[in-house]
């Protein structure tokens, strides 16, 4: 007898977080999950941006970041993103298991430990949480992977990248993070809610580094697309 798959049955269907529909499993309804946005299969492996062949992008062959590979289930558009949001800044902490259910559902190769993009004191005092520890500890206990949540510290309080122009995220993130020794040695996975242009995390992969990790991926919820020009 199945009792987790029975008690399921016996709770009442929560309103899906989108449409307000009953959700059976989960925080959105089916009708919601097919429209979200997944991220093209055709993608570079190293940032997720969309390639014809699933080739590495030329970006990356001419300035390779300093992690290997990116994880992204969806690309950062609508509805997906008012989910992210939700989560991030209206405190609908249950998402985090949903979200990171489905991050999971796309990791191939399995690192040896995973820790959170960190947040500076004082913005963590300022919202409450980490939204990025809320994930990781999902991921650590759903794949059996040992998460090291203080191995990575953000020692500059810097602007919000979403506050900036794209060409100023990279400066602004400059020796933003410093990292234990606890990562010497380890394949480590860097968990984030979205990767938009990648400063943060190609800068907390170069600290990692530094700090003795051979390698580096990058698991987000969503890739940022360019628009259409």
């Amino acid at each position: 007898m199945n009792i987790g798959s029975n008690l399921k049955q016996l709770l009442p269907a929560q309103p899906c977080l989108l449409c307000g529909a009953a959700s059976p499993s989960g925080s959105w309804c089916p009708a919601c999950d097919a429209a979200l946005p997944r991220l093209a299969a055709a993608h570079c492996q190293v940032c997720a941006l969309p390639t014809w062949d699933g080739a590495t992008c030329g970006r990356c062959l001419r300035h390779p970041p300093h992690f290997a590979r990116t994880v992204a289930p969806y690309a950062y558009a609508f509805p997906l993103d008012q989910l992210v949001q939700a989560f991030k800044y209206g405190t609908r902490l249950q998402l985090a298991h949903s979200l990171a259910a489905k991050l999971a559902e796309c990791v191939q190769v399995l690192p040896d430990c995973i820790a959170p993009m960190p947040l500076h004191p004082l913005r963590l005092r300022e919202r409450g949480f980490n939204q990025s520890l809320l994930l990781a500890r999902h991921l650590g206990n759903s794949l059996n992977i040992p998460l090291l949540p203080d191995a990575c510290q953000r020692v500059r309080n810097t602007a919000p990248q979403s506050t900036l122009p794209w060409k100023e995220r990279g400066k602004n993130m400059r020796n933003a993070f410093a990292c234990s020794p606890a990562v010497a040695g380890k394949h480590v996975a860097v968990v984030d809610d979205v990767m938009t242009t990648g400063a943060s995390l190609n800068e907390l992969a170069l600290a990692l580094r530094h700090a003795g990790a051979l390698e580096v991926s990058t698991w987000v919820i969503a890739r940022t697309l360019p628009r259409e020009r």
